[in-house]
């Protein structure tokens, strides 16, 4: 199924990166400096946050991961509210990165292989609308790339069951508790972390392990 996955995504990349390479064929020396630090936002939803978080915190160009909230109703939401399934969120991460070290479809790519876009409200034995898998797009370009992507991942079966991913604008994000940030590297001993998240991490890892930084998080 890995290979199924790489050789769709790794289609949609090489597509946008001849497009691109084209593009910036003209403006290649122009302001060279300013592009080697331009950042951009992209906000997934994959199950629990601090599964995504431990994920995204480990590739290079990634420079920050923040976990909380998007896609609901209610302004500045507690955890415990979201959990309640009353406020509409989704748990996600906001992923600082930089576009001259990794790309938007590199990240898509992670975001695909490493939870099951195919349940709907829930990853594993975390049940709820708030652990929806859910795309939050910043720009059009992200749009296209997220529903392009969906749409030859489906045409190509890669899974049993077709995609519940959402495909949604980004509207808002409320930061979750500061416990919740950097959960993993600080709690990496708490049984959530030891049967869960280090498996993911360890066999996300060994996917892609020519994309980590040099840290490992």
């Amino acid at each position: 199924m890995n290979q199924k996955i790489i050789f769709v995504l790794l289609a949609v990349l090489y597509f946008h990166n001849s497009c691109s390479q084209k593009n910036n064929d003209g403006i290649q020396n122009h302001n060279a400096s300013a592009m080697s630090t331009h950042f951009e936002t992209a906000t997934f939803g994959a199950g629990c946050y601090w599964c995504v978080e431990a994920i995204f915190q480990r590739l290079n160009g990634v420079i920050s991961v923040e976990s909380g909230f998007s896609g609901g109703h209610v302004n500045n939401p507690t955890y415990k509210e979201v959990c309640s399934g009353t406020t509409g969120h989704a748990e996600v991460c906001n992923i600082t990165y930089d576009t001259s070290i990794i790309t938007y479809p590199e990240l898509l790519e992670v975001f695909w292989k490493t939870h099951d876009p195919t349940t709907l409200n829930r990853q594993g034995n975390d049940v709820g609308t708030q652990y929806r898998s859910v795309i939050f797009y910043h720009n059009q370009k992200q749009k296209e790339l997220a529903l392009e992507t969906k749409e030859k991942l489906d045409t190509a079966h890669i899974w049993k069951n077709p995609i519940m991913t959402e495909i949604l604008p980004f509207k808002a994000f409320y930061r979750a508790e500061d416990y919740h940030q950097d959960y993993y590297i600080n709690n990496i001993s708490q049984p959530y972390c030891t049967f869960v998240i280090t498996p993911k991490v360890e066999k996300f890892e060994k996917v892609f392990k020519d994309m980590l930084r040099e840290s490992g998080h």
